[in-house]
């Protein structure tokens, strides 16, 4: 299939569903996720779709967040592998910030039965995964809660990050560009991340690759704030070059 005509297939199906997500078109149109990626991307560009975590809608229609479930779906793989590379940062006795999204859940999954820590959140299915840890401390961190992300904002979630300092962050991240940094596209959820951020000593990003080299409206940590990059590709990748310019440590 030419890739005019896949685009073509790909339009109408945003036209006609609102939204469509990037693993369900790749099975359908027989072609890689990388493929129908690609295409999202120069869709995009040209103002026909409005590029978004895990797909696509329509132009002008704003976001439209996936379920969590559906996400924790999408890119599972990468996902496991980049969680994999995390887990080897952590020791014992740390305290440790995790916020939300399912990356950082995967990390929250692997951690070693013999780790004691102190693990701070919030995020409501890390926060559950964390409870069944017999050696770690899970602190749960209150607020309002964005149900799409399953995560907590607002003024409560905030006084009580002011009232921690922590040895690592691992930040779920949505978009990281080499020069703007890491940003998100919820305000609020933006707020709690960069206070994370501030009150830790290591800032992990933890992002898949297609995460690399977008923005997003609201800023959360200049790329020098950032220590490490945690990443599914192999760190000699060409796409994480701007990183290692910008002096992150790549895993």
């Amino acid at each position: 299939m030419l890739k005019k005509e896949r685009q073509a297939i790909i339009l109408k199906e945003v036209r006609d569903k609102q939204r469509v997500v990037s693993s369900v078109l790749s099975k359908e149109l027989q072609v890689s996720e990388d493929t129908i990626r690609r295409d999202l991307n120069e869709l995009s560009g040209l103002g026909k779709i409005n590029k978004v975590h895990g797909g696509a809608v329509m132009s002008g229609i704003g976001y439209l967040p996936f379920s969590h479930e559906e996400r924790e779906e999408y890119a599972k793989f990468e996902k496991l592998a980049a969680a994999k590379k995390a887990v080897r940062l952590l020791k014992n006795e740390q305290v440790v910030f995790i916020d939300g999204g399912t990356t950082n859940l995967a990390i929250a999954r692997l951690l070693p039965p013999n780790l004691k820590s102190v693990f701070v959140t919030n995020c409501l299915p890390v926060a559950y995964v964390l409870s069944n840890y017999s050696n770690i401390d899970t602190v749960f961190l209150g607020g309002k809660i964005i149900g799409s992300a399953k995560v907590t904002v607002g003024m409560e979630a905030a006084r009580r990050i002011r009232n921690i300092h922590a040895d690592l962050f691992f930040l779920g991240t949505r978009s990281i560009h080499p020069q703007k940094g890491v940003s998100d596209i919820n305000l609020d959820e933006a707020n709690i991340k960069k206070l994370m951020a501030e009150a830790s000593d290591r800032i992990v990003s933890v992002a898949i690759s297609e995460k690399l080299g977008n923005v997003q409206p609201f800023g959360i940590s200049d790329i020098g704030q950032i220590h490490t990059l945690v990443t599914e590709l192999d760190p000699r990748h060409e796409a994480l070059e701007g990183y290692r310019k910008a002096g992150l440590k790549i895993l």
